[in-house]
This record gives C-alpha cells, sequence and structure tokens, in this order.
C-alpha cells in the first residue's frame, strides 16, 4: 500500500487520540497556510484549507494528503480537492489512515516531487455538531477550530498562517466576541465584511509554523443558529481525570492532577485581571476605510486604549484648563464645581464634574464608571466605518508632533506655552513621565494662567512645614511679570497628579476598569487547556484533557504517514 503523508489532525470537542507514525522519508516546508471557517446559518460547518507545500529535495513524492474533521458527522459527498487548480476525485473515508475521522485525498499523477511545490485544495462543505454552548453567556453559542500541526520530524521552517471565521448570515457587528488569541497572533484579529456582507474575523502570522497547535474561536448569539444545531453534552470529569491519569503515569496521577488544574486555574484568573484591562468593545475593531479625524485627545486616548486613571486625568486637565473646576485638596481629592458649568464642555467632562458632586465616594466612583461607559460607546459610534489602525497610526503621529513642538522650543517661555497647549496629547506618550522630566529639566516653567486651579499649594507652605515651591517673577516685556517654578518642581507635580489620581480617586485601577470592561466588552467563554503527552514507542500519542464543556477544546497531533 502506498504510504501517505501529512496526516493533519483538527478535532472540536474532547477526544483522546492515539498514536500516529513518522515516516522519515518525508520532509517538507509549509510557506503558506490559510484556512477559511464558515459558521452557517443552519448551525454547519463548512472549511476550506488551502495548503502550499514544498517539498524537500532529499525527500519522497507527496502522493496523499490525510484529513481529519472536527468531531461531529460529516457529509462526504460535499468534500472536494484540487492540487493547483486540477480536481482530484481520489477522495475516500475508507482509505483514511490518521486518527479519529477524516477522509484521504491523493494526488494520482499530480504527486508533489521532491524538491518542488504545490498547492493542495480540500473543501469540507458539512459538518454537523460543531456549536456549544457559551459558558459565559446563556444566549451565546461557542465556535472554536484548531489548524493542523505536524511532527516537527518531517516539517521545518516558518509558514504564513491565515486564520478567518465567517460567523452566520445576520450577526451584526456589536454583537460577536473573538476569543484570546494563539501566542505569536495579534490581541485582536481584523474584523471586516465578506463578499456575502457577513461579518469576519481574521488572525494572520507571518511568522507561525507548521508544528505548533494554535486555538481560534469566537462567540456570537444563538439566535442566529437553530437551536436543534447546539451540542449540549457535557463533558465526563471522569474521562478527564482517567485520560490524565494514562498520559501522566500511576504514580504521578494525584499530583498531576493537582498540578493541571492548578496551572488551569492560574491561568484564568492572570487572564482575566489582564483582559479588565481592555474595556474597547468588539465592535469598533470592525474596519472601515479613511482616517477618523476630529476627535478630542481624550476620545483618541479611548481609542487607543490607554489606561483608565490617565483618561481620568486628562479630563481633569480638561475641565480646569476651561475653568469649569477647581482643586480644593488633593488628597482626598476634592474639586470644586463651577456653577453654571461652562457652555463649551463636552458631555463626558460634564458628567465627570457631575459626580464629584457626590459626597460618597463609593457612589462617586460608579458614577465615573458609568461616565466611561458612556465615553466609550460614544467613540465606538464615532469610529464606526472608519479604519481604526490608519485612525489610530493617525493620532498617533499627533502625539510625535505635539511632542516635537515642545522638545524644538528654543525659550523657556515658548517651551511652556507649547507644553501648555499640547499637554492632553503628550499625556497619551508611553514616556510621557520621563520626556516631562527631561524637557524641564532646567528652569525656569512659565506656569500656566490655570495651574493654581490645578495645585491648592502651588506658593504656599503646607502644615508640616515643608516648603511648596514659591512662585517667582519674570518680565516678559510685556503686560505683567509671568509666574515661574523651577522646572524639577513643576514636572513632579505633573507626573505625581498623573500617577496618584486613581488612588485618590477611583482605588484598585484594575477592578475599576474591570467594572467598566464588564459593561463594554463582556468576557469570551473561557479558554480551553490541552495536554500532550509523549506516546509509546515506535509513535507519538495525544491525549487532550477538557476544562470546560467542550466548548471549544481542541487538541491536535501530526504523523508523517504510514
Amino acid at each position: 500500500m502506498a504510504k501517505r503523508i501529512l496526516s493533519l489532525i483538527v478535532l472540536l470537542g474532547c477526544l483522546f487520540l492515539p498514536g500516529s507514525v513518522k515516516a522519515g522519508t518525508y520532509y517538507f516546508q509549509l510557506p503558506e497556510y490559510t484556512i477559511n471557517a464558515y459558521w452557517n446559518e443552519d448551525g454547519t460547518l463548512a472549511i476550506d484549507y488551502v495548503f502550499f507545500f514544498a517539498n524537500d529535495p532529499s525527500a519522497g513524492y507527496i502522493e496523499y494528503v490525510d484529513i481529519p474533521v472536527p468531531k461531529g458527522n460529516l457529509d462526504i459527498t460535499s468534500v472536494s480537492a484540487d492540487v493547483d487548480g486540477i480536481p482530484l476525485t481520489d477522495i475516500s473515508a475508507s482509505g483514511y489512515q490518521g486518527s479519529g475521522v477524516g477522509v484521504a485525498v491523493g494526488l494520482g499523477n499530480y504527486a508533489i516531487p521532491p524538491g518542488e511545490t504545490g498547492t493542495v485544495h480540500v473543501y469540507f462543505g458539512k459538518i454537523e455538531e460543531v456549536l456549544y454552548p457559551d459558558t459565559d453567556d446563556s444566549n451565546y453559542v461557542s465556535a472554536v477550530l484548531a489548524p493542523a500541526y505536524f511532527d516537527t520530524d518531517i516539517i521545518y521552517g516558518s509558514t504564513d498562517l491565515t486564520m478567518t471565521f465567517h460567523l452566520p448570515p445576520g450577526v451584526q457587528p456589536e454583537e460577536p466576541r473573538w476569543h484570546e488569541a494563539p501566542p505569536g497572533f495579534p490581541s485582536e484579529p481584523v474584523a471586516n465584511l465578506d463578499q456575502e456582507g457577513r461579518i469576519i474575523y481574521t488572525w494572520r502570522n507571518p511568522s507561525a509554523n507548521g508544528y505548533t497547535e494554535y486555538d481560534f474561536g469566537a462567540s456570537f448569539p444563538k439566535q442566529y443558529v437553530p437551536e436543534s444545531a447546539i451540542v449540549t453534552s457535557r463533558f465526563d470529569i471522569g474521562g478527564l481525570l482517567a485520560g490524565l491519569g494514562a498520559s501522566l503515569g500511576n504514580c504521578l496521577f494525584p499530583i498531576g492532577c493537582i498540578a493541571f488544574f492548578v496551572i488551569i486555574f492560574a491561568s484564568s484568573i492572570f487572564g482575566q485581571n489582564r483582559r479588565k484591562l481592555h474595556y474597547l468593545p468588539p465592535k469598533i475593531s470592525i474596519e472601515g476605510h479613511g482616517i477618523k479625524r476630529g476627535l478630542t485627545a481624550v476620545e483618541a486616548a479611548i481609542l487607543m486604549e490607554q489606561p483608565v486613571d490617565k483618561i481620568l486625568t486628562m479630563i481633569l486637565f480638561g475641565v480646569i484648563k476651561k475653568n469649569a473646576g477647581q482643586v480644593i485638596t488633593r488628597d482626598p481629592l476634592k474639586l470644586e464645581v463651577t456653577q453654571p458649568l461652562p457652555e463649551d464642555l463636552h458631555v463626558y467632562e460634564k458628567e465627570f464634574l457631575e459626580s464629584f458632586l457626590i459626597d460618597d465616594q463609593l457612589t462617586r466612583s460608579r458614577a465615573l464608571q458609568n461616565m466611561m461607559v458612556n465615553l466609550i460607546k460614544s467613540v465606538s459610534l464615532k469610529i464606526k466605518g472608519f479604519s481604526r489602525k490608519e485612525t489610530v497610526d493617525y493620532y498617533k503621529s499627533i502625539i510625535d508632533k505635539a511632542w516635537a513642538q515642545v522638545e524644538a522650543a528654543e525659550t523657556p517661555e515658548v517651551k511652556s506655552q507649547k507644553f501648555d497647549e499640547n499637554m492632553e496629547w503628550t499625556m497619551m506618550d508611553g514616556e510621557f513621565e520621563d520626556r516631562t522630566r527631561d524637557v524641564f529639566r532646567q528652569g525656569p516653567v512659565f506656569v500656566p494662567l490655570w495651574w493654581p486651579r490645578y495645585d491648592p499649594g502651588f506658593g504656599r507652605t503646607v502644615s508640616t512645614g515643608t516648603s511648596i515651591p514659591t512662585p517667582g517673577r519674570v518680565s516678559t516685556g510685556s503686560g505683567p511679570a509671568l509666574p515661574t517654578l523651577p522646572g524639577g518642581a513643576f514636572a513632579a507635580s505633573v507626573v505625581g497628579g498623573v500617577q496618584t489620581f486613581s488612588s485618590r480617586v477611583v482605588g484598585n485601577i484594575t477592578e475599576f476598569t474591570g467594572g467598566i470592561t464588564q459593561k463594554t466588552n463582556p468576557p469570551p467563554p473561557p479558554s480551553t487547556s490541552s495536554y500532550r503527552s509523549g506516546g509509546s514507542s515506535g509513535g507519538r500519542s495525544c491525549a487532550c484533557a477538557c476544562a470546560c464543556a467542550c466548548a471549544g477544546c481542541a487538541c491536535a497531533c501530526a504523523g508523517g504517514g504510514r
């Protein structure tokens, strides 16, 4: 029987896979690998695989491709294949030599010779029982797919891997949620519309490889697929432990189980805390065309997902500069709100000031959270139809230009003026603190007219006896003398205000941001875990253990052939 190579294992669900045998005569590269997964309105999955193989000169012919399918029911009549555009007819389930269920695709007279390249295209038109309940939201379903990977003994080089999810027709841009991206891929997929008007999520990594397992997932409202298409069976905890025990060995089973679940728990907590800081809703990533100009510095900061405490500080400086508020005490932070409010305030500035009319700190914190939620939703609407990437790059250039104006100023007076004018933009720079200290290392600094409204101790002595720098006076030659401060004192006051704002107003910034994220970017279903172990002699085996309700458990192994 002719040898068949490339046992590609792609499974959805909790599977325990037997070993597959390596074949040392197969050695190739996979320079490009493209997968399109179509999650259809009838609840079925269609997968379009395109493999671009570069056969090594020292290897044998690539004659067959064995492709397993996700756990579910495959309609074998829906499978088609071609090599370099030439249709293939040798497609069978009975001839499949890999683990689990799949099809064998014979290349026949078009087998890829040693030292040459070929593109193998295989299309699965209908796979059923592939959607599972979302474990975080009963109104959502979870869709997960893991592309194939290969044994490191038969593949080498990097792979330009692109995975695209086509969500069911009718799903609205603000509804779906992507799952955490695999390592090496951007944290957010590129969102767009395909030719049929369906929402698509695309993950791409030009420097991926063909021997690592990558899991991709998304969730969307279950109303877009039939209820009967959703698999509701739960995983078998006994089977999970048995499979894990077999993988770890009898003597290590108790310790392995404990370590396994401790790692899952710790990873889950870490992931949850990290994602609390990502408050931007998924819908803002739908890529349009062109740049959205006209955003305020605060709105641009939202688009760039700047830390919430920095955004609140930007708003604070903004309302003070507009003479809408004045700091009475810094610790705790208390504001005196100007009545009536100036007419040129933005909605978020008004809501910010209204929150400081509340004496109870917890109630004030919730009001500030609501203000941030409203601001994020407003930015989401404004950016709709525009390219997020182009818009972010545009506002990054504004930040760079703002700093350039400050740093290029030749006199302390002009430097101070430019810093005052551009302060909200320069604050978005990740190196704002260090650059501010460098710019004002040598003084004096001409203090902005609004500065006393921000610094209640300006020019006075506090009760502890510690001196607050007393402003000097420098004549500009026309008009009254301007107050000045030593450069280092001014920089320390600005930087200190940014760094300590959160502790004075909102307390724990991670928890504060988490409350915002719960409303603007709810968490996707918990990520799944898999464990791979070495096989018995002569081959490689895999054991897949899922820590969830099979909503996205994926396990993959690849062998060299027969």
